[in-house]
């Protein structure tokens, strides 16, 4: 099981948070937030549960996840959630988020490696973690100086996760 990818990306000047998430094979799902200020702006789920009996099961949710995580950050960029974002007197947020829920009966289309960062944009991905314990523990290392979360544009995020740059 992996536990998610993270991005705060900056869009129109604010900051927005996609967090994608597997909930493991007891509730097999995968579910993507869009974050803005605290206020969750839309939340897609996909349910996996047909598939749980392939071999390549932890690969094929991990394409899932990042495909999930990357379509977020598509229509975020397309402009489809400025109303529910940015709403305006003549036109009120929705009280409501926006909900969605999906199933899939087949494995997605494998998604290219991760690049490394280019061109100094840093995305803030959590790291994949095994959820076996380690046949041997490491030497005790020092504890590392946590690293500043920054914000990046979209465009440079969705760069950089597809491999391209400016």
């Amino acid at each position: 099981m992996l536990l998610g990818y993270n991005h705060n990306v900056t869009y129109k000047g604010d900051v927005f948070h996609i967090q994608t998430e597997d909930s493991g094979v007891k509730n097999p799902h995968v579910i993507t937030l869009l974050y803005r200020e605290g206020v969750i702006l839309c939340s897609k789920k996909t349910s996996y549960a047909d598939i749980l009996k392939i071999d390549s099961l932890e690969s094929v949710v991990e394409d899932l996840m990042k495909e999930q995580h990357k379509e977020m950050m598509r229509r975020l960029k397309s402009g489809e959630f400025d109303a529910r974002a940015f709403p305006s007197k003549e036109q009120p947020a929705p009280v409501t988020e926006l909900v969605e829920e999906v199933a899939i009966t087949e494995p997605p289309a494998p998604s290219p490696p991760t690049p490394e960062p280019i061109g100094g944009v840093e995305l803030l991905f959590q790291e994949a973690v095994q959820t076996a314990p380690a046949a041997q523990p490491a030497a005790p290392q020092p504890p590392a100086a946590p690293k500043k979360e920054q914000a990046v544009s979209l465009d440079d995020a969705i760069l950089n996760f597809f491999g391209a740059s400016k």
